[in-house]
């Protein structure tokens, strides 16, 4: 059953299902070793074994590090990994997981966005050209412990119980190239500092199993989760707007604190009913509890009391192959974004809609689907073309209006034989205002202009036969459809600025020198497409962001 249509907010987005590692019954030690362009070098650790006699304590610990330069001059990046996790049998019927993980990152690159020209065209710096600074960094460090307990019941019913709780420390010092002054003004920068301080903590427990009725038998999902989300951040002077271009650091001096708790809390429930041997009835809800307070600012509280989210799907199988279904669901879904005060943007609130087919061949190795979709939304963030005002550069946005996206999705994924993996996807989805208030002539416009309106994914992986039995090959292209900015330019006037259409071509070669040891080298980008992964909205600020150039990665993964 689909717990997650209703474990959290309603999302119509693919939602983020975190599933950790979790130790193996039997030992198991892998070593790998990446090297790249770009001096991109990654080393990775897994080892699991149980850790008694019986098999009934078993343990699992990676640890990885990557230090990477990258494309653009003098970046340079670092990231550590270590995670141990325990799991024990107490009972035939009782499981307890517990472990713990430590992230740091360190990267001395923070915008990575270059200017436009005055009159809005494209300003063609290199690929390897940095708009940043050698001051410029982010840093964070992120400790998490979680546990979990699965306690199977009578009857194939079970109670999991999952609890975790992160801190998280993190410095942004940085800047971007802006012309807030005039845009007859020389580029200047806008520089600022901040550190933050995040704790989290959750907690979600569920009730789940069959159930007689009429009959039949059916599933039935209960259960409550919580979540707080505490966060204390420095501020620092200055935040300065038109700092010279090579003015060098600015001296940061801690002026404030802002503390905001977000407190999340819900219960839920969801049944999948078999009213026929080809027919199923999905029903869920959640009722939600969502409190947001701002120590420093009583104004800018914001809170939701007993907010109800339901979901309701039927399904249809036409035969073995082959089902189809509908759904409709509400959308209620938190935002951590900001306005230019700092206040929360309210949740986005709507609904989603879908009716599709999917279809199952070579005993479910090859899976197929295509869907119409429609959602409404209000309150989606939309980034601020002017943060001049902002309280918080990274962070400043403002609320839309009514937006629709509708459109299609096709997929098709899984083996076609035994050693050839395929894999296709299409996506054509029309976004547009619908109703803005604020903005009546956003009306009936195209919403979110850089996000683009047509997707195509192809991918294949083939293994050889014969005396090349150990040779794997494969591939994968993906295309997509323009993307652009309207902005208003210099002299007043009106410019579109384009990225058009392009496809990306990746290409990989793999080889099992034995049992152990397995190579693979991939080549990204193999036709060096120049493009812009993201194009400018505004002349006042940088915004072109060069997509990545052809690279290598050659990978050796060592198992015993």
């Amino acid at each position: 059953m689909r717990r997650i249509l209703v474990t959290g907010s309603g999302n119509p987005s693919a939602a983020i299902n975190l599933v950790r590692k979790r130790p193996l019954a039997e030992q198991k030690v892998t070593l790998t070793g990446a090297a790249g362009s770009w001096d991109n070098y990654r080393s990775e650790l897994d080892a699991s074994s149980p850790l008694n006699d019986s098999g009934t304590v078993r343990g699992r610990v990676v640890a990885s590090y990557r230090d990477a330069n990258s494309f653009v001059d003098d970046v340079e990046e670092d990231h550590g990994l270590f995670y141990a996790v325990t799991e024990a049998d107490l009972t035939d019927d009782t499981t307890l997981t517990v472990g713990f993980s430590h992230q740091k990152d360190k990267t001395n690159y923070f915008w990575g966005a270059m200017p436009t020209a005055l009159d809005g065209h494209h300003m063609d710096f290199s690929r390897s050209y940095n708009p940043g600074t050698d001051w410029e960094n982010k840093d964070q460090e992120i400790n998490t412990v979680f546990a979990e307990v699965r306690q199977r019941l009578a009857n194939d019913w079970a109670l999991q119980v999952n609890a975790n709780y992160s801190e998280q420390d993190a410095v942004f010092t940085g800047s971007y190239q802006s012309r807030w002054a005039g845009l007859q003004a020389p580029l200047s920068r806008t520089v600022y500092q901040s550190k933050h301080q995040e704790n989290q903590a959750g907690v979600d427990g569920f009730l789940s199993g069959p159930f007689q009725a009429f009959g039949r038998t059916h599933e039935l999902v209960v259960g409550a989760s919580k979540r707080i989300y505490d966060m204390d951040t420095r501020n620092y002077s200055p935040y300065d707007t038109n700092w010279p271009l090579n003015g060098g650091k600015p001296n940061f001096v801690h002026t404030d604190n802002t503390r905001e708790v977000t407190t999340q809390e819900g219960v839920y429930l969801t049944t999948r009913l078999s009213l026929a041997d080809p027919l199923k009835l999905i029903l869920g809800g959640r009722l939600d509890w969502y409190d947001y307070d701002n120590k420093e600012s009583a104004t800018a509280d914001y809170k939701v009391t007993r907010n109800v989210t339901r979901y309701a799907g039927l399904i249809y199988d036409l035969d073995e192959h082959h089902s189809v279904y509908v759904s409709y669901s509400d959308i209620f879904n938190p935002q951590s974004y900001k306005d230019a005060s700092g206040s929360p943007i309210k949740p986005i609130e709507g609904k989603n809609y879908e009716v599709g087919v999917k279809g199952e061949y070579f005993d479910g190795a090859l899976n197929a689907s295509i869907a119409l979709f429609r959602i409404d939304q209000e309150n989606r963030a939309v980034a601020q073309t002017d943060l001049s005002g902002c309280s918080d550069p990274t962070n400043c946005y403002v609320a839309s209006g009514e937006v629709r996206s509708q459109g299609i999705d096709m997929e098709l994924q899984g083996a076609l034989t035994p050693n050839w993996q395929v894999g296709a996807g299409y996506t054509y989805a029309r976004v547009h205002t619908l109703k803005d208030a604020a903005k009546p002539a956003n009306e009936n416009q195209r919403f979110d202009t850089d996000t683009p309106e047509h997707m195509f994914k192809l991918s294949t992986t083939y293994r050889l036969q014969g005396p090349l039995e150990k040779a794997r090959i494969g591939g994968n292209v993906t295309w997509q459809s323009r993307i652009y900015n309207d902005f208003t330019v210099a002299d007043g006037s009106e410019y579109r600025l384009v990225q058009g259409s392009y496809a990306i071509t990746n290409l990989m070669a793999g080889y099992q020198v034995n049992q152990n040891l397995d190579l693979q080298l991939n080549a990204n980008n193999v036709f060096d497409r120049k493009y812009y992964s993201a194009v400018a909205g505004s002349v006042d600020y940088a915004g072109d962001t060069w997509g990545t150039p052809r690279n290598l990665m050659l990978t050796a993964k060592y198992s015993f």
